[in-house]
């Protein structure tokens, strides 16, 4: 028997993202520069055009003073994190 993670909520990280960007009242164009990404991959990650990489997620992170971890904690939303189902 085969056993497959769950999908992750990429939608939850998203909307993560852009509550974070408001509640510090930034444009894409401020969470961009502070992040040294392009403004067009932030809006595109934002409105879930792409998903970005690792590296792109580690910027914003850091831009946002944001821990890489909680972020993608809300990937689990509606599931148990890793490490913590009981079996």
């Amino acid at each position: 028997m085969t056993i497959f993670p769950p999908d992750p909520d990429l939608d939850a990280l998203r909307l993560e993202l852009a509550r974070l960007r408001a509640a510090r009242g930034w444009s894409y164009d401020e969470l961009a520069a502070r992040s040294g990404l392009a403004r067009r991959t932030v809006i595109e990650i934002e409105q879930g055009r792409t998903v970005g990489t690792l590296k792109t997620w580690h910027a914003l992170a850091h831009a946002l003073d944001a821990r890489l971890d909680e972020l993608f904690s809300k990937l689990c939303r509606g599931h148990d994190l890793p490490g913590r189902s009981e079996g």
